[in-house]
């Protein structure tokens, strides 16, 4: 239809929210995207890397290997239409460069998909301990998020 008269926001960077399969309701970040398909995908499509279980709370009382383990993450990567995402007003600060999360090469072998996933892992774990800041110094909204199981 006229999708193409629409303007491109969904670029790399931005946090949107699948609707879709196994992922959907879960929050991922567009890596980069394929307006036009690909020959294998003919049709507009993004490749995401997303949260697929968020960390949970903790609290002061317990203890350490509790508290490690409540702050684990599970990423996914994983191709997506257009069609079966949401976009929101998120979009990853600049420090987290998007593109490096994972490359189209990982996203061809079932290793490069592990590979992937435990680089997108690490890069959000880190970065959900200590959100990098905004431009007012307080930790950046759109990271925090991210962090953030959806409800529904």
């Amino acid at each position: 239809p006229h999708l193409s008269a629409m303007g491109k926001f969904i670029k790399a960077g931005r946090v949107v929210v699948l609707l879709q399969g196994r992922y959907a309701g879960k929050k991922a970040i567009v890596v980069k995207v394929f307006d036009d398909g690909s020959k294998a995908r003919p049709f507009g499509h993004c490749l995401v890397a997303g949260v697929a279980q968020a960390p949970l709370k903790v609290t002061k009382r317990m203890s350490k290997k509790k508290i490690t383990k409540r702050q684990r993450v599970k990423p996914f990567v994983k191709y997506v239409n257009y069609s079966h995402i949401m976009p929101t007003r998120y979009q990853v600060p600049a420090e987290v460069q998007p593109a490096t999360l994972v490359t189209d090469q990982q996203m061809d072998s079932p290793d490069g998909r592990i590979e992937a996933k435990k680089y997108v892992k690490k890069l959000l774990q880190e970065k959900f301990l200590t959100p990098p800041p905004d431009k007012s110094g307080k930790p950046s909204k759109d990271v925090i998020y991210l962090r953030k199981k959806l409800r529904f």
